[in-house]
């Protein structure tokens, strides 16, 4: 990736955050509008190189397995040659795709023992992630798996370690990490464009049965064309269940509800941002408030984090959100507020504006002032007008900026650029196991929270549920 400006500079904010493809904001000002923000579309050249070629299977061929074989196979010297899948009917459906020839199987163990597969994409349900990884890496695989990395929290240092162990590239699938959006985000808050962070409003609504995971259901699914005893090992053995198999994400048996769906996404996103490894109080509350379908998990959720302080960040406060029946429609934002502004994402867009204080704290007005004796106001005024000048009883005023990916931006793209980049070269990838797991586990710890009504204590540096001190 080549950059216009500030080389050095932006060198060094890269590899601050682990060695990422991201990239500086500059280039042409546009007149808003709406408002009288500035707007600056963020520089993008980024150069894609096929060197050697990557052979991929992919592990899982739902929605998100063709969106990530989709965006995969746009970078150059890439090539897939395997697939997995429960369903037969999706194995069907990649060699349609795919090529008659592309090896298809039910069983994902025989893609690890495949000796011509470097690296394999895992797109399953999230009970099957830690597993798949570890298994995938001791076989000497390269792993993209899906957020999040685990399922349960007790597995994430597992697999932390597997991957330390096998010495192999691994990357988690939040793919907004990976964006030039959040890059330059975290560079103006690195650079304190909006003064002192005190609170962070994050969430993701929804309103439409897609939105809150009815997905459509072939007409063949039965027992014979699914894999079922394979899906549930490890899970308590039930019968046979379609929607527990094409809409997994509702069950807590097989996925983690939209704090492990969603969640995972926003906090991502702040770590990137801020650098944070975690904050170290979460609660949260729900109700199941509209899709009663058989789900076991809320689909209205809210969550309260406390990040303490860190050497990367001030002590804030943390809400999340998510609405699968919100009359507001499908939106999702990242507020973080700061003691001069407010920076807004939302989408391939960032909005920053500033409120400052003056130096004066003011008088009169709504004030306890008028409730004084007429001289006691008199003496205050003249007390207050030979304290604070003219100026500074006047707010300072800092211009409001808007930053925009370029038309066509897409930052899924970007992090299977770098995951593959990372194969190739060594370097390392923005979001690995270590940083997967402290943006998963916070989130499963508010489906802890919210089943177990109570406040759930984590330690962000070792990774592990804290004892509440009474």
């Amino acid at each position: 990736m080549a950059l216009k400006n500030n080389s050095s500079s932006r060198r060094r904010f890269l590899q601050s955050l682990g060695g990422s493809a991201m990239l500086l904001a500059s280039g042409p000002l546009l007149a808003l509008s709406s408002d009288d923000a500035e707007e600056r579309i963020l520089s993008y050249d980024k150069k894609i190189s096929s060197n050697d070629a990557i052979r991929i299977g992919v592990i899982g061929m739902g929605i998100m397995g063709y969106q990530n074989i989709g965006s995969a196979l746009k970078v150059p010297g890439v090539e897939m040659v395997a697939a997995c899948d429960l369903y037969k009917g999706r194995l069907e459906r990649a060699q349609e795709l795919y090529g008659r020839d592309l090896f298809v199987t039910q069983d994902y163990r025989e893609i690890l023992n495949r000796k011509d597969i470097d690296a394999v994409i895992i797109a399953t349900s999230d009970n099957w992630h830690a597993r798949i990884t570890i298994d995938a890496l001791q076989a000497g695989k390269a792993v993209y798996c899906e957020k999040p990395m685990v399922h349960r929290i007790s597995e994430g240092l597992p697999v932390i370690a597997a991957q330390k162990a096998s010495g192999k590239i691994m990357q988690v699938g939040s793919q907004g990490v990976s964006s030039i959006v959040y890059a330059k985000a975290a560079e103006l808050y690195r650079a304190g464009e909006i003064g002192k962070l005190n609170m962070i409003e994050a969430s993701f609504d929804r309103q439409s049965a897609l939105g809150a995971w009815q997905y459509t259901m072939p007409l063949d699914a039965s027992p014979e064309t699914v894999s079922w005893d394979r899906y549930i090992a490890g899970a308590a053995k039930i019968p046979y269940d379609a929607k527990k198999f094409f809409w997994w994400r509702n069950y807590r048996d097989y996925g983690t509800g939209v704090a492990g769906d969603l969640f995972v996404h926003l906090l991502s996103a702040i770590h990137v941002i801020t650098g944070s490894k975690g904050p170290d109080k979460i609660f949260s509350s729900g109700q199941l408030s509209h899709w009663k379908d058989g789900r076991d998990v809320p689909d209205v959720m809210t969550a309260i984090m406390e990040y303490p302080q860190a050497v990367e960040h001030p002590p804030f406060q943390l809400s999340l959100r998510v609405n699968f029946i919100s009359g507001g429609g499908d939106t999702s934002s990242i507020r973080m507020i700061g003691e001069e502004g407010v920076m807004d994402l939302r989408g391939n867009s960032l909005l920053i504006k500033h409120s400052l204080m003056a130096k004066a704290p003011g008088i009169g007005g709504w004030d306890a002032l008028n409730t004084y004796t007429k001289s006691m106001q008199d003496a205050l005024m003249n007390e207050y007008n030979k304290k604070y000048s003219a100026e500074d009883r006047q707010a300072p005023v800092k211009a409001d900026v808007q930053y925009k990916a370029p038309a066509g931006y897409n930052a899924h793209l970007d992090h299977f650029t770098n995951f593959f980049e990372a194969i190739r070269t060594g370097k390392p990838v923005v979001e690995d196991a270590v940083f997967g797991f402290r943006a998963a586990a916070p989130c499963l710890s508010c489906n802890d929270s919210y089943f177990q009504k109570k406040i759930i204590n984590w330690d962000p540096v070792a990774m592990k549920i804290r004892k509440a001190i009474h």
